[in-house]
């Protein structure tokens, strides 16, 4: 595996990949955490998804130990997992790869084609949690403030978004400082959602794919 794609990319962005055995000895770091189903994990700079398609066999793993007996549950949690999954990458391509790589091994793991409604809700899912655009200005390719959808599964094949802006949630430890103005306040009263839907199952899901 190259850990660069060009001398160009490297000189203009600073672009190196990280290698398989160092991405694993750091997830090792936080072992029980990238074991977890619903924990989340954000990359502020995925490139192709290196860190992130390990984090997800790492919680389709668990989703096997734990729900691997029945069908149903192992395919909302599986994509529940998939769900707490984000990344913001600079580089169209890359963001481009990153996706596909991550829809690849979750396709992979149900054994899902193109055609089936959670690799179409999948794919949407991971429209929205991977984003092009730059961590550091917080902006999307289109200059907007970065939102991130934050998923909840509710059980019986129902989940719940609701969207955040990124750099709202990044002053977290600002206003849980104990000299903050804000140390008084519970987080339900300043991070408020930009928007909260209705519940929508797979089908649902995969119809907002469509669109």
């Amino acid at each position: 595996m190259s850990l660069v794609k060009s001398k160009r990319r490297v000189a203009d962005h600073g672009e190196v990949f990280t290698p398989p055995w160092m991405v694993e000895a750091m997830l090792d770091l936080v072992k029980g955490e990238t074991e977890r189903i619903d924990s989340r994990f954000l990359e502020p700079a995925c490139g192709s998804g290196n860190f992130l398609v390990q984090i997800l066999r790492r919680k389709l793993a668990a989703v096997e130990i734990k729900y691997g007996k029945s069908d149903f549950e192992k395919r909302h949690y599986a994509l529940f997992g998939l769900m707490c999954i984000y990344g913001v990458e600079l580089l169209p391509d890359n963001i481009v790869e990153c996706r596909d790589n991550l829809l690849e091994v979750f396709a992979e793991y149900l054994g899902l084609n193109d055609a089936d409604d959670l690799y179409k809700a999948a794919s949407f899912v991971l429209a929205q949690n991977l984003v092009h655009g730059d961590a550091l200005t917080m902006l999307d390719s289109s200059k907007r403030p970065i939102t991130f959808a934050e998923w909840g599964y509710l059980g019986k094949g129902k989940f719940q978004r609701r969207d955040f802006r990124f750099d709202v949630l990044t002053h977290a430890s600002a206003f849980s400082a104990e000299d903050s103005l804000f140390a008084h306040l519970g987080k339900h009263e300043i991070f408020t959602p930009t928007k909260t839907y209705p519940t929508q199952t797979i089908s649902e899901l995969a119809a907002e794919a469509a669109l």
